[in-house]
């Protein structure tokens, strides 16, 4: 129910429908390698482009609702680009999650989300508890971020966070990020919707990704450390964060052949959907249950 139907075609086409009876049969995955890359990169930059039309469509009819002025409009015509690195990032905005994380080095995040020849786009999307003003401070600093430094055709916060725009979300982002403080995160199970579209997740090894994390399947924040002092650590693995994001993510997702397809990213959203699906799903979590 996760799955973008493209998607799903796709898969029937190669491995029959038997793996949406029984996904976690391992044997009939290893199929999922002998998808073109051209078919697969195809749908995933649908998928891609579709979450940015429809994004530029919730952001004008909210920028609407609250009387913003016609050239405040024309920004949401224009903004995100549909063929940028686009780095999604949803959930619920308890403080412990650090959704604002990035913009603690907000120098190297403008940078990253000026830079024309290589772009880099943030769409965030999540919802604060009515009684947390912390959480819902946290996500005032990122709109005013936005705003207050002409950012918004780059940096997006979608509001009235509810399953239809996760499910975009998680069909149409290249990287899922999760920054919890390690410990703290009970699962995780977006990053898992994530996974069976083929988006790679770079997150802090808690939760699910624990358990998942392997350097052919995405990128770890840190390698599982503990920290006494919680300012030290934001600051620590902000800067790990961005690390990868300049010196591993962009560089693999802009690496293109003369068809202009990114061979190795493409070969890790195969190894994520054949490795994660068939381990990661309601399945399981039924049987172990039972």
């Amino acid at each position: 129910s996760w799955m973008s139907g493209e998607l799903i075609n796709l898969i029937d086409g190669y491995l029959g429908a038997r793996w949406q009876h029984q996904p976690a049969d391992e044997s009939g995955w290893t199929t999922v390698h002998e998808v073109p890359d051209e078919e697969l990169w195809r749908i995933h930059e649908q998928n891609r482009r579709r979450l940015i039309i429809w994004t530029r469509r919730q952001l004008r009819q909210h920028m609407e609702a609250r009387g913003n002025n016609p050239d405040q409009l024309a920004t949401a015509a224009d903004a995100l680009d549909p063929n940028a690195l686009t780095i999604g990032f949803a959930r619920r905005f308890a403080t412990y999650k650090r959704g604002d994380l990035l913009l603690s080095g907000a120098d190297r995040l403008r940078a990253l989300l000026n830079n024309e020849r290589r772009p880099v786009q943030l769409l965030l999307a999540g919802k604060a508890h009515p009684a947390d003003s912390a959480g819902k401070d946290i996500i005032r600093q990122i709109v005013q971020f936005a705003q207050e430094h002409d950012m918004m055709r780059r940096i997006v916060f979608i509001e009235n966070y509810i399953i239809n725009v996760a499910r975009y979300l998680v069909q149409g982002c290249d990287v899922w990020l999760n920054t919890p403080r390690r410990g703290m995160e009970a699962s995780g199970t977006s990053g898992m919707k994530a996974a069976l579209n083929g988006v790679l997740n770079c997150s802090v090894l808690d939760g699910w990704w624990d358990e998942a994390y392997a350097s052919e399947l995405g990128w770890a924040v840190g390698r599982g450390e503990t920290y006494a002092d919680v300012e030290s650590q934001d600051a620590i693995e902000a800067n790990a964060l961005y690390d990868l994001i300049e010196k591993q993510i962009i560089p693999l997702f802009y690496q293109r052949d003369e068809q202009g397809i990114p061979r190795q990213w493409v070969g890790r959203m195969k190894k994520c959907i054949a490795t994660l699906t068939p381990e990661f799903n309601t399945n399981r979590m039924v049987r172990q249950y039972t």
